[in-house]
């Protein structure tokens, strides 16, 4: 039941992620969310993000921003990040997803999604079959229906890395 919310993936910020082994594994399509997965909620498009994003478009990717924040938030850091966007995304409903693989032309197999929240991002990307990687939050300071998720998903993280723990200690017994 739990495995729902579990990502594929855990990574300290947007700039770990191997951009470069996802291109070979075939990912053409990246969906991020925005708030706290990019930049501190509300902040404008840094000089940083700014050209990790052109660095993705160089290396040949689509990309789409997905939120649930409204239109002149996504459109404006769109315009600044020179991406695709979804506003008012209805995350965790799949369609906003299948909307930005649509758009990017890609398809579940070939997209990858980013994001901060587990009951919103993660669990969204995987009901739409697409693979899913969770960011740390980059402020702590939430909106305070934001900061009631984090203690029910930090007991979700318990048990996903609890069960990774146990498959890579059955796998090292195994070979």
């Amino acid at each position: 039941m739990l495995e729902l919310f579990y990502p594929q993936k855990i990574m300290d910020s947007v700039y770990h992620i191997s951009y470069e082994n996802l291109w070979d594994r075939g990912i053409r399509g990246l969906i991020f969310d925005i708030d706290n997965t990019l930049v501190p909620h509300g902040a404008p498009a840094d000089e940083n993000i700014q050209k990790l994003f052109l660095r993705l478009h160089h290396m040949g990717f689509k990309i789409c921003l997905l939120s649930n924040n409204k239109m002149p938030r996504v459109a404006s850091f769109a315009s600044q990040v020179d991406a695709l966007y979804i506003y008012k995304a209805q995350k965790p409903s799949p369609k906003g997803y299948e909307r930005a693989m649509k758009q990017m032309k890609t398809y579940p197999a070939t997209t990858v999604f980013v994001g901060d929240q587990i009951f919103t991002d993660i669990w969204g990307a995987n009901r739409a079959g697409i693979y899913s990687v969770l960011v740390k939050p980059i402020n702590p300071k939430e909106e305070i229906q934001i900061v009631l998720k984090r203690y029910p998903e930090k007991l979700i993280l318990f048990f996903f890395r609890r069960k990774r723990l146990k498959t890579c200690q059955a796998e090292f017994r195994n070979s």
